[in-house]
Order: C-alpha cells, then structure tokens, then sequence
C-alpha cells in the first residue's frame, strides 16, 4: 500500500465473520493517513441488498454528486485521475461480483489507485494480495498472565469481561484456566470473545465455561447423528396487522425447517457444509441466542430486517406485533444493547446498529419463523410513511432536519423502495410509484440524484393509475434530470408531467409541470420562451409539500431567465419574492437559490458589501442540505464579489474551494456556457490583481481544503 510506488494491487483482508476483519482494516487506514493527500475513504457495503449498487455507494462516500447521466465508473475514474487516496471496502462478501467488476474496472484505469477491501471470500481477482487473517491465538503457558497485556484472545476476554464490570483476577491459575478453555471453545474469534464476555453480567466464569461445554456437547451429537431433536413447539402468534403482517408465511417463499427450541436444529448443517470456523462463531452467537428471553429472541429477529441502523421509534413500529407489545419494546432493546446484540452507533445518539454475522443470524431465525415477509413489509409501509411525511412538511421550517433524516436513513430508504420493487407488477403502483415519487423527491433535494433516478425509472416502468403520488414521482424524474443536465430526458417529462398533473385535476401540480419545461427552455439558452411559459404560470397559494416546493422552484426558474438574458432588476424582483416567501415557510432550498439571483443582481448594479453578503449567504445555505452543486455556484460568485470588493487574496482562495466543490459535482459550472465564462472572468481579473505566482499560490491553499474547512473559510466574515 505505498503510495510511491508506479503500480498497487488490491489488498483483500478474508476470514471468517467477527474475526475483526473490519477493525483492522480501519486500523491500517489510519496509519497510512498521511501518505494519501486526497484521503482515505470507507464505503460501507454491508447495508446494500441488492446487486448493480457498489459503484454508487462509492460514489456517495466519495461525496460526487455529478449531476450527468455517465456511467459511474467514469464519474469516478475521472475523478481519481491524477490523485493519492486509498480506497477502503469493507464486508464485499455480500456483493462479491460486484466488488470484483468495480475494482477490476477502475483498476483498469487507475493502475496505481490504492484499493483495501474486507470479505469472507477473496475477490479472486489477477494480482490480488490476500492477507488471511486467523483468530487470536490462545495462551494456555502455565502461569501466563489473565488481565489486559496478555497479547491474546485471553486478552480480548479479560478485557472485556472487565468492561461488563466482571473482571478476572490477575494471575490465579484456576481463573486463568478457565479462561483459556473458554477461548479455546470459542476459537479466538474476537465477535465471539465479546459476547461471551457480555453474559458475565448473569454468568460466572465457571458457569459460562459450563453452558458453552454443554452446547458443544450438544452440537458434536448433532454431527456424529446422535442427537435427538427436541420437540417442536407451537408457532409464535402472528401479528395484528393482516393486511401488512399476514398470519401464515408467503406461499410463495420456500419451506422453512421446524422451530425447535434451540437454534442448532435450523443454524447447524451437515459436517463440512460450513467451515468449521464459521460453525464455531454460529454456534456462539447462537449460546448468546439460547440464554435472551423468548422475547427478546423475537426482538432480535425482527431487528435483522434494518438496514445501516435504527432508533427506538422505528423499532416501536416495525417490530412490535403479536406477542411482542410496543411497551416492552424498549426494556427488551435495552436488554439487547447489555448483551452486546444490539451496539449504539458510535456517532449518532439514540440510534442502533448489529453488526452483519448478528443480524444475519436474526435473519436465520425470521425466515425460520415465517415471518420474513411480513416484516420486511412493515419495515417498508414504515419507511413510506416516513418519506410520505418528509414530503409533507419538506417546505417548512423542518426541511433542514428532514434532510437529515433522509441522509440517516438512506440506506432503510432504499431497503424500503427494494421490497416496493419487488412487489408483484399487479401491486407495484400502489407499493412502488407513490413511495418511489416520495423518495425520489426527497433523494433529489438532499443530493442523491443517481438512486432518485434509478428507483423512479423502476418504478414509472409499470402504468399505474393517476394521482398525486404518480404525478410527484413523474416531476421528480424530470427535476432529476433537469440537475444532470439530461435536457431532451426532461423535455419528455415535463410532457409526461403535464398530462399527469391535467388527469389529477391540480393546479397546483400544472405549476409544478411548469417548472419541468420553463427549466429545460432555460437552460438550453431559450430564455425568451422560458420567460413566456413561467410567467404565464398561476401564482397559487404555496403549499407546505413538494409540490409547494415545486411552485417556488418554477418562480426561481423565471428569476434565472431574466438573469441569463441579462434583466438583472426582473430576475431580482422574482428572487426577492421567493425569498420572501421561502422566509414565511421556513425552507431553505430554495432561498439559498434566491439568495444567489439576488446576489447577483447586486452584483451588476455594483451594490458590493450585499453582493458579498448575499453569496456568502447562499454558499451557507446549499451547504445547510448538502447541496454541493448550489454551494459551488454560490462560491463563484463569492469569489466575482470579493475581488470586485477589493480583496484579490480572498478571491484566489475561493476559486480554489470552489474547484474543489465543482471537482465532487462531476460537471464544472454545469458545463453552462454563461457560468464558464464568468467564473473565467473573475479568475483572469484575480491574476490581474495579484500576478501568476501569488494567484497560484492562494488558488492552490483553497484547492487543498476539505469540504467542511472551505465552507467554513467561505460562510466566515474574514
């Protein structure tokens, strides 16, 4: 992994799950750090369900919001050219063949991008360097210390155990003996270590030591054919709910094994089916699984269907039912969280994770129960109603958490719209189009432009019947395209639009339409049409939901035609009354937009300190949503009015933060002719300021600026 080098080839860290693959992989990334000037990225795979999605969760780590309709690879490929970074996946094992088609791609064009990658199974690609990492070794030398320093899987036990609030006596033989044969049941393997560690809460030693011989007991019986199947007992009662929570199992899925009442019965196979390795980490987390509650067991299932994590909340309405009320949700999560099952995310507060050998062990059990696709419903119906609500209040002063939120969930939003697609095509119009219409809208808005593309094109593949749902999923489509820059796509949807909006019978919705084609004349330098379209437009009461969000956006694309053709005053006026608008509702998006028309307006009319306010403004704004294409809009016009202000140095500065940002979008300037040409105006005028080398050197100081440390140069006063 030397940077230096003219040529790298991918390192694959393989071993079993819970092996602590991941940790050390994060490990060696930070000791590297400072080698790849351009960063150490890790794209999380594990919260992807389905195939064809690696190259876009790269992407979106990569923070590349490119706005064309190129295929990813050559996003990235572009991107990468030219620059020292490391590029870290982690848990490829759950979409093998496409980890192994995107490294062997970019590697085709990037010979020295530096890849690391974790899985169970090696990529098995030509030149890959496999580091097979085994279990922590077991110190069984007589005498050999118990506590933390002991350099083994006795170590990681101790430590542990001390951290559960058991600690082991230092240096007693019989504690010390005890502790190696409990490692040595468990194999070394970290993820085992620790949640034998968790139950010496309930255990002792001696009965942990106990418990695990009885199971492997149990487990060799199972392997020789000796063992004796317990006695099936009764099903656990369905849930309420039988429109989302059917009673019986899909007579679709296949059979599923009896319950017994151990988990060996369904999780262990015929000798040699699973690595023995792997058997031994089953065979732990399911001794973990043996001592929960029966709840608790239920809960743990249940859970195995969230996708990147969860919060209490969720949890109350997706897993609650039958036995399992909603008030013992929490006592029973909490009770997860002690036995190291269920672990708080380490950056958000009151949000969870599983880790992926846990969570697929619960998954075992759901499919086991019948009750796989029932849930999995209830966790989409969940996740709609959540997008049908950030839809609602998206043009209101909740717009800003509704982002967030929207970026927490991400990867449980596009859980959800994978089960909508895979509905039967009879159902996927209810399922699929108006869940799609709402997570496109709100992916578009907070900078997922390729996935609101991809699930609405799914989605809009199937007819389905007119109404506010479809109507929103056919403007979101074309909205997406109007940002990529796809302008004969959006002149297709804004017909498409504009015939749903007249068979809804909004008229809302046909101002909405609007903006689909006044925006496309717009921006393809058809500003007097675009002009005579939007004006003409109804000026209705501005909703709270998207379509309020729409019509604002249809104002904005007049104000932007006025503009382009050089009617500064008209394009202001238009703007100021977005803005004011936008200020009532509370919404930011567009007022960061209004706020860079105004800007520059006063930029023409040589009004200096509002111009540099005004943009400073609207770079704050576009980076309050993570809006990476207004901010780098917003920064070239910062640059135009510091430098027109007098102070050149400042100007070089954020030329070089706004390349940065237009580096991530993919498309400088949109590859807008007007844009080009005025940010290469103001760069001609910098020089003219400050001469090559001081220019150079103030550009370079920008340029070499994180996302965050540029916005935050730009929004501050000095």
């Amino acid at each position: 992994m030397d940077p230096d080098t003219g040529s790298a080839r991918p390192v694959s860290v393989v071993g079993v799950g819970g092996v602590g693959k991941t940790r050390l992989a994060l490990r060696a990334a930070a000791r590297v750090r400072d080698a790849y000037p351009d960063g150490v990225w890790l794209t999380e795979l594990s919260p992807l369900r389905t195939s064809g999605l690696v190259d876009l969760a790269v992407m979106e780590t990569l923070r590349l919001v490119d706005q064309s309709t190129r295929p990813v690879i050559d996003v990235i490929a572009e991107w990468a050219h030219g620059r020292r970074l490391l590029l870290v996946l982690d848990s490829c094992e759950h979409v093998l063949a496409d980890c192994a088609r995107f490294t062997a791609a970019l590697r085709s064009r990037l010979p020295g991008l530096r890849l690391l990658l974790t899985s169970r199974e090696r990529l098995a690609l030509p030149g890959e360097d496999v580091l097979r990492l085994p279990p922590l070794p077991v110190d069984d030398r007589p005498g050999a210390p118990t506590g933390p320093g002991a350099g083994d899987a006795v170590e990681l036990f101790a430590e542990r155990a001390a951290a559960a609030g058991r600690p082991l006596p230092a240096d007693d033989p019989a504690v010390r003996a005890t502790a190696v044969a409990v490692c040595r049941r468990l194999d070394g393997i970290p993820l085992a270590l620790e949640l034998a560690a968790a139950r010496l809460t309930e255990l002792t030693l001696d009965q942990l030591h106990t418990r695990l011989d009885q199971l492997h007991t149990r487990l060799d019986q199972l392997h020789a054919g000796l063992g004796e199947r317990l006695p099936v007992p009764p099903p656990l009662p369905s849930l309420p709910d039988p429109s989302a929570l059917p009673s019986s199992p899909d007579p679709s899925a296949p059979p599923v094994p009896p319950l017994s009442s151990s988990p060996l019965d369904l999780l262990v196979s015929a000798p040699g089916e699973r690595p023995p390795r792997h058997q031994t980490l089953r065979t732990a987390i399911g001794w973990s699984h043996e001592l929960c509650a029966p709840l608790e067991r239920l809960l743990w299932a249940r859970l195995s269907v969230f996708s990147g994590g969860f919060c209490l909340e969720a949890v109350r309405q997706v897993c609650a039912g039958g036995p399992l009320p909603q008030e013992r949700i929490a006592g029973l999560l909490d009770r997860l969280v002690a036995q190291s099952i269920v672990l708080p995310d380490p950056v958000i507060s009151a949000r969870f994770r599983m880790l992926d050998t846990v969570r697929e062990y619960g998954a075992d059990w759901l499919h086991a129960l019948g009750e796989e696709h029932a849930v999995r419903r209830r966790h989409r119906d969940h996740y709609a109603r959540l997008a049908r609500e950030g839809c609602a209040e998206w043009n209101t002063g909740r717009q800003v958490a509704w982002c967030e939120r929207v970026l927490t969930e991400h990867a449980n939003l596009r859980a959800a719209v994978d089960c909508a697609l895979a509905e039967p095509a009879g159902e996927r119009w209810y399922a699929a189009v108006e869940m799609a219409g709402h997570v496109g809208f709100l992916w578009r808005h907070c900078g997922y432009l390729r996935e609101a593309q991809h699930c609405l094109d799914q989605a809009l593949a199937t007819d389905s019947p007119p109404g506010p749902g479809r109507t929103l999923a056919v403007w979101s489509r074309g909205a997406v395209a109007i940002l990529q820059g796809d302008q004969e796509a959006a002149a297709n949807w804004a017909v498409r639009c504009a015939d749903a909006a007249r068979e809804q019978g909004s008229p809302v919705a046909q101002v909405a339409a609007v903006y689909l084609r006044g925006g496309h004349l717009a921006l393809t330098g058809r500003q007097a049409e675009a002009i005579d379209v939007l004006a003409a437009a109804p000026q209705l009461p501005v909703q709270d939901d998207g379509f309020g969000a729409a019509q604002l956006q249809a104002r904005l694309a007049l104000s932007l035609a006025h503009v382009l053709r050089g009617e500064f005053e008209r394009g202001r006026a238009v703007a100021d009354e977005v803005r004011t608008v936008g200020r009532e509702q509370g919404e930011y998006w567009c007022g960061a937009f209004a706020d860079y028309l105004i800007a520059q307006a006063d930029l023409a009319r040589g009004d200096l300190p509002a111009a540099v306010l005004g943009a400073r403004t609207s770079v704050a704004g576009h980076a309050l949503l993570h809006n990476t294409v207004g901010a780098a809009m917003s920064l070239d016009l910062l640059a135009a009015a510091v430098v027109a202000a007098g102070d050149a140095h400042r100007a070089a500065r954020l030329l070089g933060i706004g390349t940065r940002l237009w580096e991530l979008t993919g498309r400088a300037q949109m590859d807008s002719p007007d844009l080009i040409a005025t940010r290469r105006t103001c760069e001609l005028r910098v020089r003219a300021h400050l001469g090559d080398t001081a220019y150079t050197t103030g550009y370079r100081a920008g340029l070499a600026m994180s996302y965050d440390e540029g916005i935050s140069y730009a929004t501050s006063r000095r």
